[in-house]
């Protein structure tokens, strides 16, 4: 039986020296049907192993099941994996980051009173429940079973997060008892504070980093005197915050620290080699010390080897050459671009009334005081909460204690602005002798998936006209996972919030296309009524990637939720992305 081992300060195949090279691609941020593309890009380039992340909240949407349908399918991915000739790193987390909802954690832990990532016992129950399905998949795909698995890692970047060895060793031994019988690892930035609180007993220690090799190595030597040297995550660029600019590296700079790396012999994986889509509501977001939310884009193409759509870049090509050089075997033959079709201008029509819908389908929660997302049961989307307040009162500012994140807000039925949790509002509402309906529509734009804000449940806590506080609420979940039997009476252009609808013909053999939005302002795209990506005008993502999968042949539908009021009815369909 094969087996993969670390010896004598190298990695050990078979008992023979052996180096990784090693190339992430998460399968649940690429259409199934893309795989095998993907994979044979990786190994063309000259990369022996592939690297994936598992995303415990995509595959446990709800407590008690656990996914494994579709781009769910890790068996599947790491089997095509194996028969291209790849061998595999797996990160089961629990915790993965990655701009991912919640660093891969479940909405449902969101809820009370449950600490994240330590000794918690509720939390380490619902870990424990996890890896009972989860690693039934992995154990019998290692090297020591037939698969090609070499590699698994204890949690992720810990010592970002907490110093907790008691934890750390409990993940350990969660891994070892349902199987593990591959060399366990940790990764973590350089920083001594980092790599002091994130390891594992018995798991070798990896560096992450996207530059200066040597500096980072030194930093890793302290503490690995004499395991191999390997990166955990070679960055090569970066990801993108609605609101900044694009974010990108120079495809020589990015070789020559690669190569670098390999010179001192070390093993590497690269982050990202294709880093794909967070499809729907699927993205994260970061929070500074300060506070300040950033949310994260849907691409997630972070500059890397291959495009968010696939095709190979410059980058690709100077990597490919780096690995020629340390004796990787490599295709030089050139794939064509994937294919992708300009299908042109999508007339769209009002369709659904938002708030209106909500009310009159959603059986309302109530309340004295709003209710969370979480504790509505409800993962992603939109919350209505709505109130009655009665007058008469002066005029007196809205305020929305602990907004996650961004609230539209009416007063019987006129939009009367938006409030931003980066913002302080600046709503003021006056109540008439015979009262007035207060609607709140919020919008959850992704949970924080790093730092110590890591624990971001979504909707509201609390509602204030100045300093009085507003009780007696309706909540209604809008998760809006589906919204292809959403209709009310059709609306005036503008009205906000507003669904609209038009169609487009894909014919018999539907190909990769980019929906651009301009004059729209911000919201959420929908195909054939399911989540696809989000839109807002500051950019700098300015397309959204809409894959051939996810298309039928024929007549596809395509839903824009417009949130702010957009100045026109019409988007493109263009075969050019634009990133920013």
């Amino acid at each position: 039986m094969d087996r993969f081992e670390i010896g004598n300060g190298e990695f050990l195949l078979n008992g023979k020296p052996f180096r990784i090279y090693s190339g992430a691609i998460h399968y649940f941020r690429v259409p199934r049907e893309y795989w095998k593309d993907r994979l044979q890009k990786l190994k063309d380039c000259g990369f022996n192993t592939v690297e994936t992340y598992v995303a415990w909240n995509a595959h446990m949407p709800r407590r008690g099941c656990f996914l494994t349908d579709g781009m769910l399918d890790l068996g599947a991915f790491l089997d095509l994996a194996r028969e291209l000739g790849l061998y595999a790193i797996v990160r089961p987390g629990p915790y993965i980051c990655s701009e991912w909802d919640a660093g891969g954690l479940p909405w449902w832990l969101m809820k009370g009173d449950i600490r994240l990532r330590c000794m918690d016992r509720e939390y380490l129950e619902s870990v424990d429940e996890y890896f009972d399905h989860l690693m039934p998949v992995i154990a019998s795909r290692q090297l020591t079973k037939g698969g090609n698995i070499i590699l698994l890692q204890v949690e992720n970047e810990y010592g970002s997060y907490g110093d907790d060895l008691e934890y750390m060793n409990c993940i350990r031994d969660a891994l070892l008892r349902r199987g593990a019988d591959v060399p366990l690892f940790t990764s973590d930035g350089d920083c001594r504070w980092m790599l002091t609180g994130g390891n594992a007993q018995g798991a070798l220690r990896t560096v992450n980093f996207g530059s200066d090799p040597d500096r980072n190595f030194t930093s890793l030597r302290q503490y690995n005197a004499d395991g191999p040297l390997m990166c955990g995550e070679f960055w090569l660029g970066w990801f993108d915050h609605w609101g900044e600019k694009h974010h990108s590296r120079d495809p020589e700079d990015a070789a020559r620290a690669f190569e670098r790396a390999l010179d001192l012999g070390a093993s590497v994986n690269v982050y990202m080699f294709h880093g794909g889509t967070n499809f729907g509501f699927m993205n994260g977001a970061n929070c500074t010390r300060e506070g300040e939310y950033q949310p994260t884009v849907n691409s997630y193409d972070d500059d890397a080897l291959l495009t968010e759509w696939g095709d190979i870049t410059p980058k690709y090509r100077l990597f490919r050459n780096v690995l020629k050089r340390h004796g990787a075997e490599v295709n030089e033959l050139e794939p064509a671009p994937v294919a992708k079709r300009a299908y042109g201008m999508v007339k769209l029509s009002p369709v659904c009334d938002v708030i209106a819908w909500a009310k009159q389908h959603i059986r309302p929660i109530r309340s004295n005081s709003p209710v969370s997302m979480e504790e509505a049961g409800q993962a992603t989307g939109f919350i209505l909460y709505s109130a009655f307040v009665k007058g008469p009162r002066e005029e007196m500012r809205l305020e929305i204690d602990g907004l996650a994140d961004r609230a539209y807000v009416l007063a019987d039925g006129q939009y009367k602005g938006v409030i931003y949790r980066n913002c302080k509002s600046d709503i003021c509402v006056s109540i008439p002798d015979g009262g007035t309906r207060i609607d709140l529509l919020v919008e959850n734009m992704g949970r924080t998936n790093y730092g110590v804000f890591l624990k971001d449940p979504k909707g509201i806590r609390a509602v204030r006209l100045g300093q009085m506080f507003l009780f007696g609420w309706e909540t209604y979940p809008l998760p809006m996972d589906d919204v292809s039997d959403m209709r009310t009476e059709k609306r005036e252009e503008g009205f906000v919030p507003t669904l609209f609808e038009g169609a487009f013909d894909a014919e018999n053999a539907p190909c990769d296309t980019f929906i651009r939005l301009d004059g729209f302002k911000k919201g959420v795209v929908f195909i054939n009524g399911r989540p696809l990506s989000r839109y807002w005008e500051i950019g700098p993502q300015k397309t959204c990637y809409l894959p051939a999968p996810f298309m039928r042949k024929g007549v596809n539908r395509l839903q824009v939720l417009e949130l702010e009021g957009c100045g026109r009815t019409e988007l493109l369909l263009t075969d050019e992305p634009d990133l920013g």
